[in-house]
C-alpha cells in the first residue's frame, strides 16, 4: 500500500508540476485562494499545493475557501480540520444556493444557476481576502467533457483554460490539475484517506455533464489512447 501511494503521489505531483511550469500558473508572491468543495478533486488540489509549497523555491500563500451550498451542515467543520492539519487558512461562506437552484421556478437547469452563483461567491471571497489567483480542481476529464458540453448544448467550440485572467487581470483562475485524470485523483484521495464529502445534490446523477461522461466512457474504455488524442486536439 505504501509503495502504491508513493507511485500515485509521484505521478500526480509530476503532472501538476508540468502544468504549473508549462502554463505559468504560479509565481513568487502569489496569494492563492483554493476553491474547496469537499470533493476528491479539490481536496487533492489543496493537499498537493500545500505539499509543493514546502519543497519548491517559490513562495506563495494558500487560503482555502468553501462555499456551503446548504446540503451538508457538517462539511465545513470537516474541511476546517483538514486545512488546520495542512497549516492552511480556511474560510466558509454559508449560502442557500442549493435550495435556490432547485426551487420551483428553476427546475429546467439547476446546475447552471448553481454553478454561476457558486463562482460568484468564490470570486468575491478570493478578492475580499486580497488573493490574485483562484485555484480550481478541474482536471483533464473535465476539460474534455466541457468541450463536448459546449459543442452540443451551446453550439460553441470552447473549453476550460489552464489559466484564465478575469476582471482586467485582477484575479486569475488557475487549474493545476489540468493534466491529471479523474481516475488518478480518485486513487490518490483513497490512498491519502482524504475527508471526501458527498455532494448531497439531488441533480448530481442527472446533470448534462454526467450524461456526457457516460457517453464518452465506453469509447475511452475501448481504446485507451482516445482520451489523450482528444485532449491534445484541444
Amino acid at each position: 500500500t505504501g509503495a502504491r501511494r508513493l507511485a500515485v503521489g509521484r505521478q500526480v505531483k509530476r503532472l501538476i508540476g508540468r502544468a504549473i511550469c508549462h502554463y505559468g500558473l504560479t509565481q513568487a508572491g502569489d496569494r492563492i485562494a483554493v476553491g474547496l468543495s469537499g470533493g476528491k478533486d479539490s481536496l487533492c488540489l489543496l493537499w498537493m499545493l500545500s505539499e509543493r509549497r514546502r519543497r519548491v523555491p517559490v513562495d506563495y500563500t494558500l487560503r482555502a475557501v468553501h462555499v456551503d451550498l446548504g446540503w451538508d451542515a457538517s462539511a465545513a467543520g470537516r474541511l476546517e480540520r483538514f486545512c488546520r492539519g495542512l497549516g492552511v487558512e480556511f474560510a466558509s461562506v454559508a449560502t442557500d444556493i442549493g435550495e435556490r437552484a432547485h426551487s420551483a421556478g428553476n427546475r429546467e437547469n439547476p446546475c447552471f444557476l448553481c454553478a454561476a452563483l457558486r463562482r460568484k461567491q468564490l470570486f468575491e471571497a478570493a478578492a475580499g481576502t486580497g488573493c490574485n489567483k483562484l485555484a480550481l480542481g478541474h482536471h483533464r476529464d473535465d476539460v474534455i467533457e466541457t468541450f463536448f458540453l459546449n459543442v452540443i448544448y451551446s453550439s460553441e467550440i470552447s473549453t476550460m483554460l489552464p489559466a484564465q485572467p478575469l476582471f482586467g487581470g485582477r484575479l486569475t483562475i488557475v487549474r493545476p490539475l489540468y493534466l491529471c485524470d479523474a481516475a488518478q485523483l480518485s486513487r490518490l484521495a483513497r490512498e491519502l484517506d482524504l475527508p471526501v464529502s458527498p455532494s448531497g445534490c439531488p441533480s448530481e446523477c442527472l446533470s448534462a455533464r454526467r450524461g456526457i461522461a457516460d457517453m464518452l466512457a465506453p469509447l475511452f474504455r475501448h481504446n485507451r489512447r482516445l482520451k489523450g488524442n482528444v485532449f491534445r486536439a484541444l
